[in-house]
């Protein structure tokens, strides 16, 4: 497979139809494959506006299409209570259209995110997901994130990762 020109880009209001697609289409395959993460109602346009708004949804581009969406954030209470938040930037909703599945969309979005923690002098970039997605935590620990701990975070029972900036 040739290697994409992929950029990234903070998403904008007017962004928020594609980012809202971008993760339902995510959202609906993993249910297709039994590994249901999202419901409809939680990716709506709706459900993300204010997110979006507020600045903290980045998209990546191949060309001028929109491929995939992170969310990233500078504080994580719900999932990450028990650390200082200050030394620390945090991602989640990371998806890509199933047109790039398998192209390095997500690994640029993550070179992005590491970027982005070390330009904001943060010493940790961390990451959730469900413990028991197997293939995702590898890709996780394939990139280089690091387990830290599992935790049940309501009904979800995840594994938190973290990068060294």
């Amino acid at each position: 497979m040739q290697m994409l020109s992929i950029s990234v880009r903070q998403a904008a209001p007017n962004d928020l139809l594609a980012v809202s697609d971008i993760l339902d289409e995510a959202a609906s395959w993993l249910k297709q494959q039994n590994m249901t993460l999202w419901e409809k109602e939680e990716v709506s346009p709706e459900a993300i506006r204010q997110d979006v708004e507020a600045g903290l949804f980045y998209m990546a581009f191949v060309e001028d299409e929109p491929a995939g969406a992170v969310k990233f954030q500078l504080e994580d209470l719900m999932f990450w209570p028990d650390i200082p938040q200050e030394d620390s930037a945090f991602i989640h909703r990371l998806a890509v259209r199933r047109c790039f599945a398998g192209s390095n969309v997500s690994t640029e979005l993550m070179k992005w995110a590491v970027k982005q923690s070390q330009d904001l002098d943060k010493s940790f970039l961390r990451l959730d997901c469900a413990a028991d997605r197997l293939r995702l935590r590898r890709f996780y620990e394939n990139f280089g994130f690091r387990h830290h701990s599992d935790r049940q975070v309501g009904p979800y029972f995840v594994a938190r990762y973290e990068y060294k900036v």
